[in-house]
């Protein structure tokens, strides 16, 4: 199965902010400002995995960039 066939999978928030140890606020604060991509369904939101994956790999700190 390509990537492009692959089905995608749905994060709730509170997955998402036991993966990133953050609060529910946290997720729901990065989803409205944008910076989270996700979906509505009814009154809840969706974060696609590969939206989460991507977050996190673009806000990654390099060590030698902490000592500077």
């Amino acid at each position: 199965m390509t990537n492009a066939t692959a089905p995608s999978q749905f994060l709730t928030v509170a997955e998402v902010a036991e993966q990133m140890r953050v609060s529910k606020m946290t997720v729901y604060r990065l989803v409205h400002s944008g910076e989270l991509p996700a979906v509505r369904v009814g009154k809840s939101f969706r974060v696609p995995q590969q939206a989460l994956t991507e977050y996190l790999s673009a806000a990654f700190v390099e060590g030698d960039r902490l000592s500077s």
